[in-house]
This record gives C-alpha cells, sequence and structure tokens, in this order.
C-alpha cells in the first residue's frame, strides 16, 4: 500500500466524449431489432421509443425499444476484457453454450471505466456448467444461484438463463409464448432475462465474439441521459426486492447520476421496506454502498431520503449536530473524518493539513443527486479533529462497560450491542493515543510508507493506525491527492511501478 495520490486517470472521460461516442454509434453502428421477419434486421434510425409505465409493465413486449450496435463503434475492444473473463466465455463456447457479459461490467465498458468485476450469464444450466465446463466451480445462492469459477486467481460469477428464469418473482408474467412466434429466439432470451433485472443501465449484454452491445430496456438512452431507472415501474420493483433501492443508491453514488423522478418518489415512499431485508443480505449491501471511494457520496444519499437515520443511526445524529446551526457548513463532519484519519496515516498534523488542502483544491466530483463539496476552510479544524479522537476513545471506554453501553443505545431498540474485554480496550487505545490532545506536538511519521504485514499481524498501535487511516480514506475519496512526506524526498527518483501495490 502506498501514500494516497491522485491516481494516472481514474475517472470516465468528459460527459461529452461518452455522449458524443454514443452519439455516434447511434448515428453509424445503433441498429433496431426489426421483426417482419425472424432475421435480425437493420431498421431505420428512428428515435426511440419507451419510458413509460404501460411500456415497462411486466409481460408487454415492445420491439420497436430492442437495439444492439457494434462496441468498436464507442471504443470497446476485446482488449478491454481481462484473460479471466474471456477464458471462461472460450470454455463455454467450445462446449457449445451461448455466453454474454451482462451487468454493472457492460455499463462500466461504456462509461470508460474499470469495472470491479465481469459477470457472465450463459444457455447453460447451472448443472452443466459442473458437469461439462467447470468441474471445479461451486454453485452459491439460495435466492439467485449462480456458479462462481476461480480463473488465474480471479472469481467470477457465471449465472444461467434458465436459473434466472425460474427464480425471479413475477417470471411467469414476462412473456407469452403466443406472441413470441415472429421473434428471434435469441431475443427473446435475453429480452426476458432483461426485464427481470433491476436498472435499465445494469440489463445490457455484451457478446464479445461479434462485438454486438444488445439493449431491450433503453439502457443505453439512460447513460447518455446520466439516468437510474428502473426497467419495470419502480414501486412494483422495489416491492419485488427492498434491496435494489439500496443498489440504486449505490449506482448513483458511484456514477454521479441522477435517479428518474418516478424512480425518487418511489425509493421515499418505500424507503421503511428496507428493513424487511435480511440481515447478512443487509450487511453485504451496505459494505457495497460504502466501498470503491463512494462512502462520502453514499451517505449524503442515505441522508436525502432519510435512510441514514435507522441504517447507521451513531453517524445520522453526528452529521445532524454537526450541521445544526450551519448553513454552508454541511461538509465539516466529512472534513474531520478526513483529517483524523490523514493524521492517522501520515502521523503528524502538518502533513494531514498539506494533505487537506490538495484535497479541498482538487475539482469537486459532480454529484447531481447530493450536495457538492463546499471546500470548507480549515478553520477549527485542529480542534474538532481533536475532539473526534476524544469521542473515538470515550466510546471505547463506553464499550467496555455493560451499563453505559445499555443506556447509550436505549433510544436504538434495534443496535446490537457489542461488549469488548478490558484487555481489548488497552489494545484499541494505543491505537488512538496521543490523538486527543494537542496535535501540532502529535508525532507517530514513520519511516516508510509501506504495510508491515508483521507488525500488523501482530496488531502493533501504530501499524494498526497507519492501515486504518489508509482504509478511511480510500473509501471516503476515489480520487485522493498526493501528500509530501520526509519518505517521498527520499524516493524522489522512484519510479511510479516501483511504489505500486
Amino acid at each position: 500500500m502506498t501514500t494516497p495520490r491522485r491516481r494516472a486517470d481514474p475517472s470516465p472521460p468528459p460527459a461529452r466524449l461518452l455522449l458524443s461516442r454514443l452519439g455516434s454509434a447511434a448515428a453509424s453502428g445503433l441498429q433496431t431489432l426489426a421483426y417482419s421477419s425472424k432475421k435480425e434486421g437493420g431498421g431505420d434510425m428512428a428515435p426511440r421509443n419507451g419510458g413509460s409505465s404501460s411500456n415497462r409493465r411486466p409481460g408487454f413486449v415492445d420491439s420497436s425499444s430492442w437495439r444492439y450496435f457494434d462496441s468498436r463503434a464507442v471504443g470497446i475492444t476485446s482488449g478491454d476484457i481481462p484473460r479471466h473473463a474471456w477464458t471462461v466465455l472460450h470454455m463455454l463456447k467450445r462446449k457449445g453454450f451461448a455466453a454474454y457479459l451482462v451487468g454493472g461490467c457492460v455499463r462500466d465498458l461504456l462509461l470508460k471505466r474499470a469495472p470491479k468485476d465481469f459477470d457472465v450469464i450463459t444457455t447453460a444450466s447451472l448443472q452443466q456448467l459442473k458437469k461439462k465446463v467447470f468441474q471445479r466451480c461451486i454453485i452459491i445462492g439460495k435466492r439467485f444461484p449462480i456458479c462462481q469459477v476461480k480463473m488465474y486467481g480471479t472469481k467470477i460469477e457465471v449465472s444461467s438463463f434458465s436459473t434466472n428464469a425460474n427464480h425471479v418473482k413475477g417470471s411467469k408474467n414476462i412473456g407469452c409464448p403466443e406472441e413470441f412466434k415472429c421473434y428471434n429466439e435469441r431475443d427473446i432470451l435475453l429480452w426476458q432475462n432483461s426485464m427481470k433485472r433491476d436498472f435499465t443501465i445494469n440489463s445490457l449484454f455484451f457478446n464479445p465474439f461479434n462485438f454486438k452491445i444488445y439493449d431491450y430496456v433503453n439502457g443505453v438512452r439512460d447513460i447518455r441521459k446520466n439516468k437510474v431507472c428502473t426497467v419495470i415501474p419502480a414501486c412494483v420493483s422495489f416491492k419485488e426486492d427492498p434491496a435494489r433501492i439500496l443498489r440504486g443508491l449505490r449506482i448513483a453514488a458511484r456514477l454521479g447520476f441522477e435517479f428518474s423522478s418516478e424512480t425518487s418518489a418511489a425509493i421515499r415512499e418505500l424507503s421503511l421496506s428496507i428493513i424487511d431485508i435480511d440481515k447478512a443480505r443487509l450487511m453485504m449491501e451496505m459494505n457495497y454502498l460504502l466501498s470503491y471511494g463512494a462512502a462520502e457520496s453514499s451517505l449524503r444519499l442515505l441522508r436525502k431520503y432519510g435512510l441514514l437515520d435507522f441504517l447507521l443511526p451513531f453517524q445520522a445524529a453526528y452529521m445532524s449536530d454537526q450541521m445544526k446551526d450551519k448553513s454552508n457548513d454541511t461538509d465539516l463532519m466529512l472534513m474531520v473524518i478526513r483529517a483524523f484519519a490523514a493524521l492517522m496515516y501520515f502521523g503528524s498534523w502538518e502533513s494531514a493539513v498539506n494533505f487537506l488542502n490538495q484535497d479541498i483544491g482538487a475539482p469537486a466530483p459532480f454529484i447531481p443527486e447530493t450536495l457538492g463539496p463546499s471546500r470548507s476552510k480549515l478553520d477549527n479544524l485542529m480542534e474538532q479533529t481533536s475532539h473526534l479522537a476524544s469521542l473515538v476513545k470515550s466510546s471505547v471506554d463506553m464499550l467496555t462497560s455493560l451499563d453505559a453501553l445499555q443506556q447509550s443505545l436505549a433510544k436504538y431498540s434495534k443496535a446490537s450491542q457489542v461488549l469488548v474485554s478490558s484487555r481489548e480496550r488497552e489494545r484499541v487505545l494505543r491505537i488512538f493515543e496521543g490523538l486527543g490532545s494537542d496535535l501540532t506536538s502529535y508525532e507517530g511519521t514513520r519511516g516508510m510508507q509501506e504495510i508491515d504485514y508483521r507488525l500488523l499481524k501482530d496488531g502493533h498501535p501504530g501499524e494498526v493506525r497507519f492501515v486504518l487511516g489508509q482504509v478511511i480514506m480510500d473509501t471516503m475519496n476515489e480520487v485522493l491527492p498526493r501528500a509530501s512526506t520526509e519518505y517521498d524526498q527520499l524516493n524522489m527518483e522512484a519510479s511510479e511501478d516501483d511504489l505500486a501495490d
């Protein structure tokens, strides 16, 4: 792990460039799937239809909105697909099964973002995958069983069209055999599957063997508009699966997209339904929501839609207290957390302030669903950061006293109680030792900026403090400015490859 720094080119190209590329695809490569016959038709380039609730109801077939286009028209080539995904696709093809990349990876490729994973869907059943293709794979999941394949040290999830049809609520309402007599079998299969997905921008299929991207629910249109829109009417979608609310917030937070008016209204109306989500699944969704550099924007969205109070009550209470009577300092709490994390990582207040000055001066990300950063000045930041450190230490003390813990959690009936032993209390307090006093005199710098895994395994307070600071900063921001330290000066001649993790 290295010093946090501005990555070479982590962000997607400007929106106007993406829109230009997608617009060019629409003009030159985007094809309507016409069905005067069973063959794939070129069709004319009439404007796309669909989008109204009537055209999105389960079972309604609106083939006028079905499209495909050449991925190369928007700069997506075979080189954008990693080796482990290609290997899975080739193995399925050699066994005679059709296979597609599906979901968020296709969306991210269109947005020129690096997908965090590549999901595959195939015409093979899970049993066929296990017996004929990937003998060492494991089948996981009860609600939506999938096949997990390990390839070149990377896990890739492979789902089946047949499993999807059997395990999705309301699947019997999707399509009627009599209506499909004039349709291509492949398009029937892809359309049925896309209608069971959460959001239009996650319902794209990519066949890298013929370079075709298939869109049956206006997903590309919504990407061009920076919109998050459910495939079927939002109220119906969220009632079927309340976890889609959290996934929608995650997508909007990470991509800087807006919700359609219908989707936004449904989130507000059905927000309390997330209480019914299984605890294990809720924990998984929350981990995803607060990961990959989207924690800050995710917290803003949770607060905007009234979900923060019962999902993260302590954080909600702290944010409310910090924002009380402060019309222009809505980012103070997040700034203090950044300062606290930077102090743990760099080991001195001066280095932490240098880091934060770069962070404030950096261009603010455009996240229309949230309030943008106010770039608050660093006035009184030291006092607030010291106060936060004191609160952390007080919390540790509270977790060792059953009476104090019960009293603190009395107004949060659903909160879990976790009691910490006295021995663990002393270990944790050593991590934050010195952070609650005069921060200008605090000295916790290290002679290196790499993790010492031996010390970390032994629970060395300084090493744990260093790693904790890095984790918090990486969680809060996807793009972090580089701060200058003495170690950096000693390694000025080192290449980026040498410094990379």
